[in-house]
Formats: C-alpha cells, structure tokens, sequence
C-alpha cells in the first residue's frame, strides 16, 4: 500500500485535513477542544483554532 502524501509535514494534524476525514463529527469533543476560544484563523481555508499548530497558514487574530 502507498502512503498517503500530505501538502506539507504536520498537515495530518491540522484541522483542513481532519475535517475531511470527519474528525468534527467523529471526535467531535475533541474538535470542540481544538476550535474554543480560537486565537489563530487559517489563510488557506479560514478556519480557526485556539493553537497555531493546528492550522496550515495561521495568523493571529
């Protein structure tokens, strides 16, 4: 089986990728977690996090 190839190392923990996957869905405690008192936005797909890390191309708002 050939591996998955993400755009960039780490994507597989941002949230652009996880909600393809339907992580909000699944987990979605865990999203909650990831998403509540969001600090950063992402400039590729808008979404906001509370962490930098969870995001492609965060800016802090």
């Amino acid at each position: 089986m050939s591996e998955s190839k993400t755009p960039h190392p780490g994507h597989d923990k941002h949230l652009c990728y996880l909600t393809t996957l339907g992580f909000h869905v699944s987990n979605s405690e865990e999203y909650q977690a990831l998403v509540q008192n969001g600090k950063y936005w992402c400039r590729n797909c808008g979404r906001v996090a509370a962490q930098e890390k969870n995001l492609c191309n965060p800016v802090k708002m």
